[in-house]
């Protein structure tokens, strides 16, 4: 449950706009998923465009089937990014860093530096290990070593001083899911990675969600942390 001190954000792309200009931005995402975000960024600021990467094939191919101007999509991850220097002004990081390989994270980090223009920026948004949804997830996959390794990689790439730290926030997110299957789909059985869920993993699992499923479903608030890094020249 958020706090008097912690915003409750329902449109993440509300935080972003207001740290960064986006109208005519040239954007990278990276681990874009189904890309909702850069989805509603080009259709709300004139002239913004995005390149979503993403490594999982089945997403990609949906992304495909579903083009939308000013948003283009590129197999790839952050590891090795298959373009130019220099090309964008901008680059998002959501919910994307802690699935990169921990011993790859400093290497995606200095590959996102690299296709940014100098100056350019870099929006990393990562879930905080905590909350009533987090304690469900960690039944069947605890991320807590990643999440603390994506925010020690920041960390260690603004120490380099390939980066500079330019903005914080927390804040809360809701997380709906319509229903106990609804979150099955998305978060016990997404196409990216498979959790090895057996029957006995997946009654566990739906034992822990039936005390939040109420008459809209299931919802919780997920903490968030931003941190927005600019390249150095």
């Amino acid at each position: 449950m958020n706090t008097a001190d912690t915003p409750l954000i329902a449109d993440e792309l509300d935080v972003l706009a207001r740290l960064v200009p986006l109208p005519g931005a040239q954007l990278i995402e990276l681990g874009c998923g189904a890309a909702r975000l850069a989805r509603s960024l080009v259709g709300r600021f004139a002239g913004a465009h995005v390149m979503g990467l993403e490594t999982d094939m089945r997403q990609h191919v949906k992304n495909l089937a579903e083009p939308q101007a000013g948003l283009v999509f590129l197999a790839g991850g952050a590891e090795h990014i298959p373009l130019p220097d220099g090309r964008f002004d901008g680059a998002l990081m959501l919910k994307s860093l802690h699935h990169v390989p921990v011993d790859h994270m400093a290497q995606a980090l200095a590959e996102v530096a690299r296709v940014l223009r100098p100056g350019g920026w870099l929006y990393v948004s990562e879930p905080v290990y905590d909350g009533a949804l987090n304690d469900i997830v960690k039944l069947y996959n605890d991320e807590g070593v990643v999440r603390a390794a994506a925010q020690a990689a920041l960390d260690a790439a603004i120490a380099v001083g390939t980066w500079r730290e330019e903005a914080c926030e927390r804040f809360d997110m809701p997380a709906h899911f319509a229903s106990i299957e609804a979150f099955e789909q998305r978060m016990l059985f997404p196409t990216f990675v498979d959790h090895a869920i057996d029957d006995a993993k997946r009654a566990e699992v739906q034992a822990a969600l039936r005390p939040h499923l109420g008459a809209d479903g299931l919802v919780f608030t997920r903490p968030m942390w931003v941190r927005l890094l600019r390249r150095n020249a």
